[in-house]
């Protein structure tokens, strides 16, 4: 990968600023965490296929384990593994102690069922919040683990201190990954709230009354700056990878002299996601430590 430019307008989230805060903040907390309680924490992450984005995600969250002090293991399987043996391992990790995490990474092949795998995980061990008690702790008021994606754009948020109170919020896109979450997590905080998505007939007039817009569709450009209301602030969360490159949902350049503020792709969204889930992580072994 090449590197990515430095951030110079402040109209840019830099995600990777905010990501390198929070991996400190968690480096420094696994090491009095390891002091005190004489525990690693340890995080397996489990990757059916040769999806390379999938590939390259996965190497990601190990490099940042690597930096934070957090044990991983990499559990690989071939694109025909069938459901029960990822079950299987999934009900293995459950039940070792020295693991805290299980990540499946998504998109898992189509033969296998996602809401299966999701539900098997242990509520404690669900880093990812997928699993369908996180999820409707969530839906209660009750955010535990969440969703990392999500709980990394309200995390950028409360870094340029913007309170979603009473903000018009606009999702496009209403995935069980980032759309409804992130839906869910901002009616938590009283912002109003509405949600697009392929059957939704007029998106540009929805997406021009938001304050925030998140983004997550994964359609190249889709998001231009005619579908954008001055002043607003811009998520991008979606990934289309062209020719050995990365693009986002919003058409960046087009878009940029109208916000207050945007998410780059790549850059943004993308380093949070990462470093919320070394959080989540740390809060496992410390929640599984007390038992």
């Amino acid at each position: 990968m090449e590197p990515l430019p430095e951030v110079t307008d402040p109209r840019v989230i830099d995600g990777r600023k905010i990501a390198q805060g929070i991996e400190a903040k968690v480096k420094k907390e696994v090491e009095e965490f390891i002091k005190e309680r004489g525990i690693k924490p340890a995080l397996a992450t489990i990757l059916v296929g040769e999806h390379p984005p999938s590939k390259l995600y996965v190497k990601l969250k190990h490099w940042a384990c690597k930096r934070v002090g957090i044990i991983s293991e990499d559990h690989k399987f071939p694109q025909e593994t069938k459901q029960e043996e990822i079950i299987r391992l999934i009900d293995t990790l459950n039940s070792r102690k020295e693991i805290h995490g299980i990540l499946v990474q998504l998109p898992i092949p189509k033969h296998i069922d996602e809401r299966d795998v999701m539900t098997r995980i242990a509520p404690e061990k669900d880093v990812d919040g997928f699993n369908p008690l996180n999820m409707g702790k969530m839906f209660i008021g009750r955010e535990g683990f969440v969703p990392c994606t999500p709980k990394g754009i309200i995390r950028a948020l409360e870094e340029f201190n913007i309170d979603p109170q009473g903000k018009e919020v606009v999702v496009v896109g209403h995935s069980n990954v980032v759309g409804k979450p992130a839906a869910v997590m901002l009616l938590n905080r009283n912002a109003t709230v509405k949600v697009c998505h392929v059957f939704t007939k007029d998106l540009k007039s929805n997406t021009k009354e938001a304050d925030i817009l998140i983004v997550a569709t994964g359609v190249r450009g889709l998001i231009k700056a005619d579908m954008v209301k001055d002043g607003a602030i811009v998520f991008d969360v979606g990934i289309t990878w062209q020719d050995e490159r990365v693009y986002g949902d919003v058409d960046f350049d087009d878009v940029l002299p109208k916000v207050k503020l945007i998410s780059p792709v790549p850059g943004g969204v993308g380093p949070m996601t990462i470093a919320i889930l070394m959080e989540h992580t740390l809060l496992a072994a410390k929640i599984q430590a007390q038992k």
